[in-house]
């Protein structure tokens, strides 16, 4: 992934109420090696976020000025160095009206995937562990922490110039529940939620469902169809790409590539051309699991007629072919 752009700055803050204070770079980072990895793992980092929420821009004003500098930067009337201290000064701003914030790393990066070009601005702190040095003694060693990113967001600018309807070419990564410690970091980037995930590839697997639902497959055909469908979902979801429905449809029927796109459009489940996916929806609608009274079952949905059965009428779970390594405690367990 070619480097366009990439600076990095500071932001001194204690979750204490305290005032934050800014170490500004004058320059742009050298690309490098070292560089290229850190891009290399912060996307991997960010693809694997499952709380991400899909955005556009608020219309550009003093309380979302950030749109606006972007929209500098990228007609070449303001520099990378200073569209970026611009922001990281906004950011301390907003940082400074909530108590809770951690100060850290700003990193902003501007660079190329194929023919799409992306920004990605990402607050990252240092963590403690150790390495072996060179003369074989065990020493501590400080690195980022990229596990634990929370504060990222990443911007598709080729369908923010190319489509001006879209309400889905920013992504940032969001809290779980309540109020959220980052809603500033949202404010900073000046982002209007557009697109659920959850919501968007629940519809989707429910278009799915009732598509081969009336079609009456076969069991191993259907169970190809799924697989192919959760496969393609699942790798769009790890590359942090969304899913484009019309070549979905060619995945999930070579013979027949439009069939499944058709059949959506026909329906009407209101789903865009593309849209994100949400890896955790995708898995729960794969599998079956349920938990009561120190009993735990969880299997994957294809099995259900094959090789697990369920009788409504005794209320009944047979499981033929149990895995061996259970077997084998039953085995042991009659035998004492």
């Amino acid at each position: 992934m070619p480097i366009d752009n990439s600076i990095v700055h500071q932001i001194h803050k204690k979750p204490d109420g305290q005032p934050a204070s800014l170490s500004l770079r004058d320059s742009e980072l050298t690309n490098s090696e070292a560089l290229e990895q850190l891009l290399a793992g912060l996307i991997e980092a960010y693809n694997s976020k499952p709380n991400k929420a899909w955005g556009y821009f608020q219309p550009e004003s003093g309380a979302y000025p950030f749109s606006g500098w972007l929209q500098q930067l990228v007609d070449g009337e303001q520099d990378f160095i200073g569209f970026s201290r611009q922001s990281t000064e906004q950011l301390k701003t907003l940082m400074e009206g909530s108590n809770l914030a951690l100060g850290g790393h700003v990193l902003y990066i501007r660079y190329r995937q194929g023919m799409t070009a992306f920004l990605i601005i990402a607050l990252l702190h240092h963590t403690e562990g150790v390495t072996v040095t060179d003369s074989l003694e065990v020493a501590s060693a400080r690195h980022l922490d990229l596990s634990s990113l929370n504060m990222a967001a990443r911007i598709n600018l080729t369908e923010w110039k190319q489509n001006a309807q879209s309400t889905k070419y920013i992504s940032f990564i969001r809290g779980r529940s309540g109020k959220r410690v980052s809603d500033y970091f949202r404010d900073f980037i000046g982002c209007i939620e557009g697109a659920n995930p959850e919501e968007e590839t629940t519809t989707l697997l429910q278009a799915f469902s009732d598509y081969v639902g009336e079609a009456d497959y076969q069991p191993e055909t259907l169970r190809n169809k799924t697989k192919a469908m959760s496969g393609y979902v699942n790798s769009q979801a790890r590359q942090g790409e969304q899913v484009a429905l019309e070549e979905l449809s060619g995945v999930i029927d070579e013979e027949k590539p439009r069939a499944f796109y058709d059949y959506i459009r026909n329906k009407d489940y209101g789903l865009s051309p593309e849209i994100p996916a949400d890896k955790r929806t995708l898995s729960n609608f794969m599998r079956f699991y349920g938990k009561a009274n120190g009993l735990s079952i969880s299997f994957e949905a294809h099995l259900l007629g094959e090789q697990v059965e369920y009788d409504e009428g005794q209320d009944s779970l047979v499981i033929k072919h149990p895995p061996k390594g259970l077997v084998q405690q039953l085995r042991n367990k009659k035998s004492r």
